[in-house]
């Protein structure tokens, strides 16, 4: 089983800097999100070709609500918003981009699969900076928006390397970290310890995959 590290970046770096981190990190992540709502397009558009630039393979590319940009980047990928277009019409536009869904909720996490997208980001689970005053869903309601989802649904929010396991075991198909490795003092040596942290996980699903399987056909 393998477990998916997005990493999804906070809006405080310059470009020049920010590509200098998902260029650090991104041998450790599975996806690196462009998240910068105060960018023009042509900042944005800017931005992600510096990442690219500077090693992020296009796959792993994920620009955050700008179908557009993600074309004219060349991304492997959109994330879409609640408010954004939904997934089918992100399809109908670009058909190849991978399609991910935020979602709030076990009602809007079936929806997104319904729609198309092909993963959801759900959050935020545990108190976190990045959303003031607003309350933590938790493990229960993640566990219920798993449930629900006919598609991989990557957690967030407040997520650190000590607590991924028991994300993990709601049933998530990985996390996404924003503050915990964009404002980390050595943002590789955060994302390896996220990445170890999901690889222990997996390695306890597998055996207790192996386990069962022996069990059955005992």
């Amino acid at each position: 089983m393998l477990y998916e590290l997005h990493v999804i970046s906070d809006g405080r770096l310059p470009p020049g800097a920010l590509a200098e981190l998902a260029a650090a990190v991104q041998p450790m992540a599975d996806y690196i999100h462009l998240r910068e709502k105060a960018m023009s397009a042509r900042e944005l558009l800017a931005a992600a070709e510096q990442l690219l630039d500077a090693g992020v393979p296009p796959a792993k590319l994920v620009i955050n609500d700008r179908i557009d940009m993600a074309l004219a980047a060349g991304a492997g990928g959109v994330q879409l918003a609640w408010h954004s277009l939904p997934p089918e019409a992100a399809r109908s536009i670009a058909p190849d981009l991978r399609v991910g869904r935020s979602v709030h909720s076990a009602e809007e996490a079936a929806q997104a699969g319904q729609q198309g997208a092909d993963f959801c980001l759900y959050g935020h689970v545990f108190p976190t900076a990045c959303k003031p005053g607003l309350e933590a869903r938790g493990l229960e309601q993640l566990a219920e928006a798993v449930r629900s989802s006919s598609v991989p649904l990557i957690a967030l929010g407040g997520i650190t390397p000590g607590n991924t396991g028991a994300v993990l075991a709601q049933g998530a198909a990985g996390i996404a970290v924003m503050s915990g490795i964009c404002g980390a003092p050595d943002p590789a040596a955060a994302a390896r310890a996220y990445r170890e942290a999901l690889d222990r996980a997996a390695g306890r699903a597998d055996a207790l995959d192996a386990a069962q399987a022996k069990g059955k056909r005992r």
